[in-house]
């Protein structure tokens, strides 16, 4: 009986414990399938939440004709406008108007009519949209990320990123971080922040990191994108993945936020000292295309906006981490996406507008010369024995310490990248070179020995019309005093051409080249030194011109003032 009873006492406990299994395993299958119900449903939700942000991406009903709506300028009465005047030494851009502005404000559909009718591919990549912003103004980077995510298919836009570098706006702290949640719920928009002040170059390579999607797309802080924007990007990558591809950019007034189309297409370029410029679209390039909807090769990229598939900008170097803070690394992308055997492209049924400010909103850490020291490593690595041209512009660069490129030259090595003449040659063909034979029958100073006196620019912008100086010789010293002869009979600068009806005593101007000679076209003897005007005949004259004055074309006389030399004959 008593063992029994023992028996018995041992068996109860694997009872009991059998029962609490049971019930465990049901409490689990009930518990687990309400939470998988649950997470379930708040997927759902979100997907119907992103799906209804695009469908009513055009349907701001509930606010009217607000101002900037349709993306119309904000005309601001007189006690606002001195306010805003005031701000915009600040700012850069009209911050009053825009803060008036809906941060989803409703845009113009202004691509070409034929845009409208393509059908692109369902399988298209996903996309992280990488926004990098230091103390940006709440209006225009909230619009940035309104206007990516409500333009964009949902089932394409992976994440919008907004890389914070380290801003100290106190609004863009908590409350930036309550408002994205809030209205971002679903997470599409994420905030990440970065411990210091980086620069736009690493903190981008920081956002690049931080991504997921199959596609990077880099935005300014301060864009809007238009009807159908990503689709074209998406497209052209999928269809070729070594392709860097760019949206056509629009203008926003800085003055006004009026949304204005770009009109016409250019592509990019660079001067020597390795600044970006805009150039037209050349011949070749206008003969290639078929379509207005065809993509655009271009030389170089102005930087601000741009898609990549995710792993080939690594592939292909991302950027230059031992470029500081900001300057030159558009070009230097652009160089080494070319002769690494990829290619670089405009997208014209991809708009997005952009603020274009005339300087700089915020300050650089370090306050060094960022854009020379990073030219400088991208001329090194990449440029061969052009970077001559560089320090032509930057002789006070020479000897400066520019970090170690040692990686990048492996880099260039490890791509079996091409030469920076083959790009030349091949992807930049109307590029001028100033002091080729094949491009030029003479360069340097242009000297007037009577005088000592070189054609000079005087350090004008050479982007606008201006008197053509003379100023004392430098002794090539002075970028400002190399000029070439050009095989098409120019007297020329990089992209201005010495100019003039040809009247007695007047003043010859730079001019943006044309190429069709005309009043561009000189003749440079050089047994008697003149240089003459083809069509009127005058002479390049100094009579009655002092240092910092401006030249003269005069009737031929064979007097001194007319007797030129240049330094180098070839």
């Amino acid at each position: 009986m008593l063992l029994r009873c023992f028996g018995r006492r041992r068996r109860l406990p694997w009872t009991y414990l059998l029962i609490l299994l049971v019930i465990l395993i049901i409490g689990y299958h009930f518990t687990s399938h309400s939470v998988s119900k649950n997470v379930q449903t708040l997927t759902d939700e979100f997907k119907e939440l992103k799906q209804r942000r695009y469908t009513n991406r055009k349907k701001p009903t509930w606010r009217g004709s607000g101002p900037g709506e349709n993306g119309a300028a904000v005309i601001l009465p007189p006690n606002e406008k001195a306010r805003a005047d005031e701000l915009f030494k600040k700012e850069a851009f009209n911050i009053i108007a825009s803060d008036k502005i809906a941060l989803d404000r409703t845009l113009p559909d202004v691509r070409h009519s034929e845009c409208k009718n393509l059908v692109y591919p369902k399988d298209l990549p996903t996309a992280s949209v990488v926004v990098i912003f230091h103390n940006e103004a709440w209006s225009p980077l909230l619009r940035t990320a309104h206007s990516v995510v409500n333009r964009s298919p949902p089932e394409y836009l992976h994440e919008v990123i907004l890389l914070d570098d380290f801003s100290d706006r106190p609004e863009l702290g908590e409350k930036l971080e309550k408002y994205v949640a809030k209205t971002w719920p679903d997470g599409v928009v994420k905030i990440v922040r970065v411990k210091q002040r980086s620069g736009l170059i690493r903190a981008r390579l920081a956002g690049a990191r931080a991504a997921t999607g199959d596609v990077l797309i880099f935005l300014d802080s301060h864009c809007e994108a238009g009807e159908n924007w990503l689709e074209p990007l998406l497209a052209r990558i999928k269809e070729k993945r070594t392709a860097i591809v760019c949206p056509e950019i629009d203008v926003i007034d800085a003055h006004t936020m009026g949304y204005n189309g770009v009109g016409g297409w250019s592509v990019g370029g660079f001067w020597w000292s390795l600044h970006f410029s805009w150039r037209p679209m050349p011949k070749h390039e206008q003969q290639r295309r078929k379509s207005p909807t065809d993509y655009i090769r271009s030389p170089t990229m102005a930087g601000g906006l741009f898609a990549a598939d995710r792993k080939y900008f690594f592939e292909v170097g991302g950027y230059d981490p031992g470029m500081d803070v900001w300057g030159g690394e558009n070009l230097e992308i652009s160089f080494r996406v070319w002769m690494c055997g990829g290619s670089l492209e405009f997208i014209p049924c991809s708009r997005v507008g952009h603020i274009f400010r005339a300087s700089h909103p915020y300050t650089f850490p370090g306050k060094k010369d960022t854009h020379g020291i990073n030219s400088m490593r991208l001329a090194e690595v990449w440029m061969d024995e052009y970077k001559r041209l560089f320090y032509k512009h930057r002789q006070d660069l020479l000897g400066k310490n520019m970090g170690d490129i040692q990686d990048r030259l492996a880099l260039r090595k490890r791509l079996k990248c091409k030469s920076f003449k083959w790009y030349l040659d091949n992807v930049y063909p109307e590029k001028f070179i100033p002091d080729e034979t094949s491009h030029v029958a003479a360069f340097g100073m242009v000297r007037n020995p009577s005088k000592n006196l070189c054609l000079d620019t005087m350090g004008k912008d050479e982007k606008i019309v201006f008197d053509m100086g003379v100023y004392s010789c430098q002794g090539g010293k002075s970028a400002s005093e190399i000029f070439s002869l050009s095989r098409n009979d120019e007297l020329r600068r990089e992209e201005g051409c010495l100019d003039t009806t040809g009247k007695e005593g007047e003043r010859v101007k730079l001019m943006p080249c044309h190429g069709m000679k005309g009043h561009q076209a000189w003749k440079h003897d050089k047994t008697t030194g003149t240089i003459i005007h083809t069509s009127s005949g005058k002479c390049l004259d100094v009579t009655d011109v002092k240092s910092g004055d401006s030249v003269e074309v005069r009737q031929c006389s064979g007097a001194d003032t007319q007797k030129w030399e240049m330094e180098h004959y070839l």
